[in-house]
């Protein structure tokens, strides 16, 4: 008999010791689970607005093709691409790209992809709402989605 009283009081003392347990949890859980960060600033449903990039994508004689599998590989909608050849390349291979360019539906319809006709790059000033600017060269390619 006596041990019936001795396991009763230690399965009485185990359970409020676990449901406390379970009680101080299941608060500090709560506590946890708040934003610590604002989203009242952020547009889209709570999303951050994404950033907009400004890409110079620049080659030289013969590189066409690769200008065209690079913008391939980094177009978004929302970014300013401007593909530029150096004076080593020829008119008629600037005048492909720009041909290229013209028939992409995608970037026909968001306008945002500017073939330099001459070999000045320095002369081009419009797009100026951008974030952040990324030079590369037709030799580049990314390792992965800026998505």
């Amino acid at each position: 008999r006596s041990w019936h009283l001795a396991v009763t009081v230690i399965s009485f003392i185990t359970l409020s010791f676990l449901l406390a347990l379970t009680f101080i949890q299941g608060n500090s859980s709560s506590f946890e689970t708040q934003p610590k960060f604002s989203f009242s600033d952020r547009a889209y449903g709570g999303l951050p607005e994404l950033s907009r990039f400004a890409y110079l994508i620049s080659g030289t004689k013969g590189d066409g093709p690769r200008v065209k599998q690079l913008l391939q590989a980094v177009y978004h909608p929302r970014n300013y691409y401007v593909l530029h050849l150096d004076l080593e390349a020829s008119d008629s291979e600037r005048m492909e790209l720009a041909k290229y360019v013209k028939s992409e539906r995608v970037v026909g319809e968001f306008e945002n992809v500017i073939v330099i006709g001459n070999a000045d790059l320095v002369t081009y000033k419009e797009a100026q709402d951008w974030d952040w600017f990324v030079n590369l060269s037709a030799s580049d390619y990314p390792l992965m989605s800026q998505d």
